[in-house]
C-alpha cells in the first residue's frame, strides 16, 4: 500500500513491503525490471553491470539502492553478491518483487537489507530518486 506519511511534507511516501534480511538502507535508487545474473552479468569488483544486453549496462550497483524483481541464474550468484561486499561495491539494500533463494542467501551471507513483496508497484520509481529502506519494520520511503 502506497500512503502518505502523516506529519510529513508533501510527497514523502511509503510501501509497505515483507522483511528477508533486516537492516537499513538509504542512498539513490537504480531501477529495473529485468532479473539479474549476479555471476555473470556484473563485475564483482566495480559493481558495474557489464550484461550489453541488460537495460543497466555500464551502470553501477555500488552503494545503491537496486530494484529489481529477482536473480537468475546459478546458486553461486550468492556468493557473488559476497564478493561485492568484501569489494565494497554492493548495494546499501536490495527491493525484489519476489525474492530468490540466490538474493536471499547472498544478502545474508552479506548482511544487505533485503525486502520484497511490496504492496504497490516499485518499478514506478524513478532510478535516482532517493529511497529508504526499512527492513527491520517492513517500510520503503520515498522522499
Amino acid at each position: 500500500m502506497l500512503e502518505e506519511f502523516e506529519g510529513h511534507s508533501e510527497g514523502r511516501m511509503r510501501i509497505k513491503c515483507r522483511v528477508i534480511v533486516k537492516g537499513f538502507g538509504e542512498g539513490e535508487v537504480l531501477v529495473t525490471k529485468q532479473a539479474i545474473n549476479f555471476l555473470t552479468m556484473l563485475e564483482l569488483k566495480s559493481g558495474i553491470v557489464n550484461y550489453d544486453k541488460h537495460e543497466l549496462y555500464k551502470k553501477s550497483i555500488a552503494d545503491k539502492i537496486l530494484v529489481f524483481p529477482n536473480a537468475i541464474g546459478s546458486s553461486v550468484g550468492a556468493y557473488a553478491i559476497y564478493a561485492l561486499k568484501i569489494n565494497n561495491v554492493a548495494p546499501k539494500a536490495i527491493v525484489c518483487s519476489k525474492a530468490d533463494i540466490t538474493t536471499a542467501s547472498g544478502c545474508a551471507i552479506a548482511n544487505i537489507p533485503l525486502v520484497d513483496n511490496p504492496e504497490s508497484d516499485v518499478f514506478a520509481i524513478k532510478s535516482g530518486s532517493t529511497i529508504k529502506v526499512d527492513a527491520e519494520n517492513g517500510i520503503i520511503q520515498i522522499t
